[in-house]
Order: C-alpha cells, then structure tokens, then sequence
C-alpha cells in the first residue's frame, strides 16, 4: 500500500485539510491537491460515489499526491471492503454511536490481528503482483485510517466506550446530524449542541485521539484549530460559492 501522507503529518501533530467531493469529477481531485489541500474526502454516503467511480478519483488523488479518504454509504463490511479494495488509504465510518459500532468498522476497515478484511488480489494490493500479501497485509494495516463519524447524541455519551477501541484512528464530528439528535435539527449553533460538540472535542483530545469537524470557512478552521481539532472538511460547492460570491462582489 502506498504511503499515506496525511497519516505521516497526523502522526507528526500536524494539522490536515481536505474538501468533500460528492460527483465523480476527478479533475476537481487534480486542483485541489494544485490548491494545497493535503487530502480529499470521497462522499459515497450523501455523494452519487459508485465503487468504480471512487476508484477513478482514487488514481487522480495518487497521481497527484494527496491522500484519498472515502465515506461509506453504511457501516457493513462488505461496502467499507469494496470502497476500500479502490485503493483508498483511509474510511470514514458514519453513524458510529457505540463500542459495537466502532468495532464493527475497525474489523471490517483492518485485517488480521484487529480485523477480519476480506484479503485477495486487488487494486489495493497491486493485484496481488508487487509483492507478498503478507507485505502487503503489514503495510495495509500501518498506512490506513479508520475513521468515526460521531454524529448522534449518543454517541456522545457513549464516548468514553468509542474512543477506547483499539484500531481507531480518528473520530469526526457531523455536527448536522448531531444536532437532529438533539431535537434541534439544522441548528447547530444551538447552545446544546454546541456543548455536544465541545464535549466531543475535549474528550477525543484528552485520549490522544485526531478529532476531525467540518469547518466551512477560514474562521471556523481557526476557531477548530484552536480547541484542538487537527482534521477540518470543506464541503467542495461551499468552498465554489464562497470564490464566486467574492469575485462578484469585487
């Protein structure tokens, strides 16, 4: 597997930035790694992001050397293997609400000793002609990142349980959803759920954990950064409206 770069600059506590891309349009991949994003968070939940289709921005993110991330439409194994086999260097797991859920990713994202990943002769493994499949069990299992999307009220109380799951690299906020669990659908900036969010943040940080949050402008990242968030998404046609609204207004 080739080496994850955004895995390197976490492990180095730097920070990382990525935008989401829900279209097949791996020419929007090639500017954003020329713009200096470090990854690119392949949306195949809320995206139209077929297996095929993540395999071709896949290659585009690998050919111009920034990391690839895909969200999985569900937390089963066999959609996190078939997303994964693309090549991929990292999965973001939604909807991880428990221990259960946490694990059920880890097994299904990592193999043998803390997973049980279907193994064969894919592009992920260069087919299976570069070398051993032990080599490349070893390597697979050192570069790639697990991802949890906590994005329900109880996940939040059951954080404590998340974040002790060996195999889990990063936990990301999905302050939306977050906030329809509260009863407060659409408004995160709701005091309560903006108490979630910081619970989230304190607790991830204090057990040495990445916490990832979408942060739609450079105030936000800032403000991210600042209580501790080391991994911040862009949604793509955000950042596109943002350019175009400032080039209109002169």
């Amino acid at each position: 597997m080739r080496h994850n770069a955004m895995k390197a600059r976490l492990a180095r506590g730097g920070w990382t930035a990525g935008p989401i891309l829900p279209i097949a349009a791996p020419a929007l991949v090639e500017v954003v790694a020329l713009a200096g994003f470090d990854h690119v968070l392949i949306d195949a939940e809320h995206g139209h992001i077929s297996v095929a289709d993540c395999e071709g921005l896949v290659r585009a993110a690998e050919a111009s050397g920034i990391t690839p991330i895909v969200r999985v439409p569900v937390n089963a194994p066999e959609a996190i293997l078939r997303y994964l086999d693309t090549g991929a260097q990292g999965v973001l797991v939604p909807q991880i609400s428990s221990r259960e859920d946490a694990e059920r990713a880890v097994r299904a994202a990592r193999y043998h000793p803390l997973g049980q990943r279907g193994l064969a002769g894919t592009r992920a493994s260069d087919y299976g002609l570069r070398g051993s499949l032990q080599d490349y069990v070893r390597e697979a299992n050192e570069q790639l990142l697990v991802l949890g999307l906590i994005e329900d009220i109880r996940a939040v109380e059951n954080l404590p349980a998340i974040l002790a799951v060996e195999g889990l690299d990063i936990i990301s906020i999905g302050p939306a959803d977050l906030s329809q669990s509260m009863g407060q659908p659409g408004d995160v900036q709701h005091p309560e759920v903006q108490a979630a969010i910081a619970e989230i943040i304190r607790q991830g940080v204090a057990a040495g954990k990445v916490v990832g949050m979408n942060c739609p402008t450079a105030e936000a990242v800032a403000r991210a950064r600042a209580r501790g968030v080391r991994l911040t998404s862009v949604a793509i046609f955000g950042l596109l409206a943002q350019g175009a609204r400032a080039y209109l207004a002169g």
